[in-house]
């Protein structure tokens, strides 16, 4: 019996070694962790329980037979963040450059259906050359497995992708498909086809960095949510979103101990509004003074900033939020926005998270680059999913909720459980002066009369009231009680039962 317990440690050492301790003091040389210290930074301690440790290829061609690791390059199994179960594979750069085999696709292949069936999020740490090319189609076979389980698995369980190295070609199409993407600067990268590729195709002469780093895909693309100075700071900030997941679809919301009051009164909100109509604020006062503690994980901060997405507790318990940006081009909707806070509202829906929705928003953006590039159909997409969520949804609009704008964010026609505003709210077609320009036309070359109907409109219009008096909004409240009111309104939300129409599926315009 000891001979055999030597024997599996000798293999487990080997195991633990991946590529060679040459391989492993070139990727700490890079600034990176191995495949192994990752996990132990995102897990719990001695919470890893590890899956296929003794996998190896089974490709012969181009002198393979001769060079087997153990692993195949790439560790899975499952742990626990917080005392919470998470699936998890991460990829091992030592290993064959962490390139994707036939047996590595199917040890990620493992853990994800585990995940599905025990209804637990998964986290994939990507640090992959790609496919293998000395294992050809099969190779690509194993990606298209991986890839069919991405699809399955959405809006079932929680899927984030952690981009810590290359991640190029087909590669690229299973983080694209899951919910959030984490990337780490100067080390981690992302596109289809490389700088070599481009500069032969369209002779454009660009980097790594400039063409898939993780600036471009977190300011320019979208691709990827946030972007980190380290591994370390990836791992950790992981840790700490993850808290803010559900287990999967079946689970509720988790909750957190806190001790702030939930009838916490903010004073300072009564006079956050300015005076003067276009001078902005900034909408990351009012969420931080609503949420517990004041803690708000934003995604995508850096990508159209004129909408604020995000997750932060009341009373403990988990909510998205989706806010306008007075700060950033005036909080108006553009495609970028759109596009953003759509998908994090199907998120939140898909999962049973409350949304919270803070309203300042003068009308959608003109011109002829919004327009030809499909804004109709982009914006249509905040619509769409706003409209067929069935998730509690609560909005407060602060300031200005002008046309098809004011309809789009969480107003009471697409379902709004309860709609909120600030006595501050000016809740119109349009704008007061472009309103009168339009109905007193034959007037426009008169100034005092202009002046005079501009002034008639917003006494009759810049305010709430119209809206309330029609039930379009359920109460005009103090500012320095939003908390309160939206910690009542969850309450009395969680019982609530709303369903869509049968169907297979929706057909959200893509």
């Amino acid at each position: 019996m000891s001979a055999n317990i030597a024997e599996l440690e000798r293999r487990r050492a080997a195991a633990r070694m991946g590529g060679g301790q040459n391989r492993i003091d070139a990727q700490h040389a890079k600034g990176k962790l191995t495949a192994r210290e990752r996990l132990d930074v995102l897990l719990d301690e001695g919470s890893f329980e590890e899956y296929d440790q003794f996998v190896e290829h089974d490709a012969v061609d181009f002198g393979m037979a001769d060079q087997k690791f153990y692993g195949d390059g790439v560790v899975t199994g499952s742990g626990t963040i917080n005392g919470r179960l998470v699936y998890v594979f991460s990829q091992d750069f030592t290993v064959f450059g962490g390139s994707l085999s036939k047996r590595h696709a199917e040890k990620i292949c493992k853990v994800m259906d585990m995940a599905l069936r025990n209804g637990a999020p998964v986290i994939g740490l990507n640090d992959s050359g790609g496919a293998r090319i000395q294992e050809g189609v099969a190779s690509l076979g194993g990606y298209a497995e991986v890839f069919q389980r991405n699809v399955l698995a959405s809006g079932v369980v929680p899927q984030i992708s952690l981009i810590m190295g290359p991640c190029a070609g087909g590669a690229v199409y299973s983080p694209a498909m899951t919910d959030f993407i984490f990337m780490v600067k100067d080390s981690s990268y992302m596109f289809v086809t490389g700088p070599d590729v481009v500069k032969t195709v369209t002779n454009e002469v660009v980097t790594q960095e400039e063409l898939g780093g993780a600036v471009t895909h977190t300011t320019k693309t979208s691709v990827a949510d946030l972007a980190f100075e380290n591994d370390i700071e990836t791992l950790l900030q992981t840790r700490r979103f993850f808290d803010y997941l559900p287990l999967s679809n079946r689970e509720g919301v988790p909750e957190r101990p806190t001790d702030d009051a939930w009838d916490r009164v903010e004073e300072s909100l009564d006079t956050l509004i300015p005076d003067n109509a276009n001078q902005p604020y900034d909408m990351h006062e009012v969420i931080t003074k609503v949420l517990d503690e004041g803690d708000f994980f934003e995604v995508q901060p850096a990508h159209a900033g004129n909408i604020l997405c995000g997750f932060g507790r009341v009373e403990g318990r988990t909510v998205g939020i989706v806010a306008n940006q007075p700060m950033v081009l005036a909080g108006v909707l553009d495609i970028n926005s759109s596009k953003k806070a759509a998908r994090f509202v199907r998120f939140c829906d898909a999962f049973d998270i409350p949304i919270l929705t803070f309203v300042d928003v003068p009308g959608f953006l003109p011109g002829t680059g919004q327009e030809h590039n499909g804004i109709i159909k982009h914006g249509a997409k905040l619509l769409f999913a706003y409209a067929e969520a069935t998730v509690p949804k609560i909005t407060v609009i602060t300031r200005k909720a002008y046309g098809g704008a004011y309809d789009v964010m969480a107003s009471k026609h697409l379902r709004g459980d309860l709609n909120y505003a600030w006595p501050t709210a000016e809740i119109a077609v349009m704008g007061a002066k472009g309103a009168v320009e339009i109905i007193f036309r034959q007037d426009r070359d008169d100034p005092e009369k202009i002046a005079e109907k501009t002034k008639e409109y917003e006494d009759r219009f810049a305010n709430p009231f119209v809206a309330a008096s029609r039930g379009y909004i359920d109460e005009v409240i103090y500012p320095r009680n939003t908390r309160r009111r939206i910690a009542q309104g969850l309450r009395k939300l969680r019982g609530k039962a709303l369903e869509n129409p049968w169907k297979k599926h929706d057909n959200i315009p893509l």
